[in-house]
């Protein structure tokens, strides 16, 4: 039995999820059961194998000075964490960027330590012989050279991606064979439950706005 562990990068997700509402009116599906997802790709991977552990990284956008926007993203994760996922939180840092047209400096924030985290936890996994099999829920090519060396350091562990929706990317499927495209109708499929029922009892309704 081969052991699959998903590393999904929250704000590329996101903002695969973001397009399909800009591009298809209406079609909001930011309610998204992540644990439920993933679990469906389970038989792409093979008849031998079975889920070892989903891991969610991500950020609160406290620089937007919008409590809405933060509480919105807490109830979400506390659904996801309700599932068994666990939340890897990173952070946003402040810089400026100097506009190539006016060479004014801009306020911008970045959300930081995310591709880091998720390589570190790659690595981790695989060297500690957590899992057999790594799935990056991403189409961020920041992660190549960990996947690169990874591959090169373990080649009888497997690492592929699966692509958010929009995200597919031809460098990292050259690099990670056998990665695959998550479709819209993956995201309309998997959905939580409205309200969401916790272990605990209380209920957690999708947002208004979602």
């Amino acid at each position: 039995m081969r052991r699959v562990s998903f590393l999904v990068d929250g704000f590329n997700l996101y903002h695969s999820i973001v397009d399909i509402g800009r591009n298809n009116k209406g079609l909001y599906v930011k309610w998204l059961n992540i644990d439920s997802l993933c679990k469906s790709f389970l038989p792409l991977l093979g008849k031998d194998t079975r889920l070892e552990q989903i891991y969610y990284f991500s950020a609160y956008a406290f620089h937007l000075k919008d409590p809405g926007v933060i509480q919105r993203h807490k109830k979400y994760i506390e659904c996801l964490e309700a599932t068994g996922i666990i939340a890897e939180l990173g952070r946003f840092k402040f810089k400026e960027i100097k506009c190539p047209y006016c060479n004014k400096l801009i306020p911008r924030h970045e959300e930081k330590e995310t591709d880091v985290s998720i390589g570190i936890k790659l690595c981790e996994l695989l060297y500690n012989d957590k899992c057999d099999i790594i799935v990056l829920v991403t189409g961020d090519t920041d992660l190549a050279p960990a996947v690169r060396h990874t591959k090169k350091c373990l080649p009888h562990k497997a690492i592929i991606f699966a692509f958010p929706y929009g995200r597919k990317n031809s460098e990292l499927e050259q690099i990670a064979p056998g990665s695959f495209k998550i479709s819209k109708k993956s995201y309309i499929r998997h959905q939580f439950a409205d309200p969401l029922l916790l272990p605990d009892g209380r209920k957690i309704s999708k947002p208004a706005e979602w």
